[in-house]
């Protein structure tokens, strides 16, 4: 069986994929990746999971099935990544507040001389928010390193309403998706599973 390698330092991608029973290793990506080139939500997430899976493929073996993910949320057409500090999670959390926001999560799978991707798209409803919620939110520290301003699995599950799509795509890994790719290239997940 090829070695599965996670492109990823995130420890939520990594908790997701432990849910898939799957070994794993976990080799960040070497180089800092330019941002990409396009405002087009899907194809941003896309370019930058790819550009992500080229880098980790440099320095693994070539046998390795590369798994790489990049997380944006869009707001009316504005893409949000992670707030730079405490002042910009704040104004993110505010244009989300009581609105319907897109969260795009772009996946790459390197495999020899194949590269699949595909960009996963969950619709998710914030309620409204006080300033009050908002601050003490910040003041958590939890924002910071998050796309959009907010973790749904974490402190920021108090602030949506319902989402439409998948639930882990919103986490940084749409699983179902994932597992769809990882088959496409051959590996055996069913195997995997009953170790």
């Amino acid at each position: 069986m090829k070695p599965l390698i996670l492109g990823s330092a995130s420890p939520r991608r990594a908790a997701l994929l432990r849910q898939l029973a799957l070994p794993f290793t976990v080799v960040p990506s070497p180089l800092q990746e330019p941002v990409p080139a396009t405002s087009i939500p899907a194809d941003y997430a896309l370019e930058s999971a790819v550009a992500k899976a080229r880098a980790v493929a440099s320095v693994v073996a070539a046998d390795a099935i590369i798994i790489a993910a990049d997380t944006i949320v869009c707001s009316n057409g504005a893409i949000l990544g992670k707030p730079a500090d405490a002042a910009d999670a704040a104004s993110m959390l505010s244009r989300l507040s009581g609105k319907v926001h897109q969260v795009y999560t772009g996946l790459a799978i390197h495999s020899g001389e194949q590269l699949l991707q595909e960009a996963v798209c969950t619709q998710v409803e914030m309620r409204p928010l006080t300033a009050a919620d908002i601050a003490a939110y910040v003041a958590s520290g939890e924002p910071l390193d998050k796309a959009g301003g907010y973790g749904i699995q974490g402190l920021g599950a108090r602030f949506i309403e319902r989402i439409a799509g998948c639930y882990y795509n919103v986490v940084g890994l749409p699983l179902a998706r994932l597992c769809v790719l990882l088959s496409a290239v051959g590996y055996d997940l069913n195997h995997q599973a009953t170790k």
